[in-house]
């Protein structure tokens, strides 16, 4: 039997990072883009429920909901599979969490800013690159992309991009990346390295396998089983996807009068499915 667990399924993520500020503010620090000299210097958990103020209105459950010592708010959620909802619904949560300050009594010009760190365990954009795995998002002037605003900030980390350009690299951005896309099931042996960093050491124990009673395993393996089939819905959708562009490619490559292997050659629809086409 394994020794750990995955830490990016629902129920090992919120234990280390939504029962434990001393981890999330850590992992917050690494993977950030924070100005130099306003780190994190310690969190205070709040709901995970956003809740509308308007009954009408969508309820939204994040994973971790916290703010700092300077009053920003953060997000903190980890999604196993991308659709093209998940921008939509960080992008709604951040805004939501930026605009309840009002509540609060705070003016329009001491609204603090607001940053949703999402990390996704799939591809979600095509950009490539040194941290092709990292994309940010903020609001910024279209004709001066320099005038860059940071109220809300939108940081996504694609983890199946990610690839450690230095295993011995003692960073903790890297040992936090390294903990979320190598530790899982089938982890027998974990580098030194991660094991005498304490922050990743502490979050390694909360991960064993021997810390959850069997109610909690079970529900583990139930979560596992709904991510199975949601992937598979996933990669059916995406099958269909392409394959009716596909086909929207062949029906203009035929009006063309181009011939049937070239079609074949450039959509890889077969020679059948090209004569089917009207």
């Amino acid at each position: 039997m394994s020794k750990y667990l995955n830490p990016k399924v629902d129920l090992t993520f919120k234990k280390v990072f939504g029962e434990h500020p001393n981890l999330v503010k850590s992992l917050l620090n690494a993977l950030l883009p924070l100005p130099k000299g306003m780190e994190i210097v310690n969190v205070e958990y709040l709901s995970n429920e956003n809740v509308p103020d308007n009954p009408g209105k969508k309820l939204s459950i994040v994973d971790v909901r916290c703010t700092d010592n300077y009053g920003r708010g953060f997000i903190v959620e980890m999604q196993s599979w991308w659709n093209g909802e998940f921008f939509s619904r960080t992008l709604y949560n951040a805004a939501s969490m930026y605009s309840k300050q009002l509540e609060k009594g705070v003016a329009f010009e001491r609204l603090k800013e607001v940053y949703a760190l999402a990390l996704v365990n799939d591809k979600a954009f095509d950009y490539e690159g040194d941290d092709g795995y990292i994309q940010e998002f903020y609001i910024a002037n279209k004709n001066h992309p320099d005038d860059r605003r940071n109220d809300l900030a939108l940081i996504f980390v694609e983890l199946k991009k990610y690839k450690p350009a230095d295993r011995g690299s003692l960073a903790i951005k890297d040992l936090w990346l390294r903990f979320l896309t190598e530790i899982d099931e089938n982890t027998e042996v974990v580098d030194d390295n991660m094991l005498d960093n304490p922050e990743i050491s502490q979050a390694l124990g909360i991960v064993e396998r021997s810390a959850y009673s069997d109610a909690d395993l079970y529900k583990y393996s139930d979560y596992l089983l709904d991510i199975m089939t949601q992937h598979n819905a996933i990669l059916n959708e995406r099958k269909e996807g392409a394959k009716q562009q596909a086909i929207t490619t062949a029906r203009s490559m035929k009006a063309d009068c181009l011939p049937v292997e070239v079609i074949a050659k450039y959509t890889g629809l077969t020679p059948d499915e090209i004569s089917a086409i009207c």
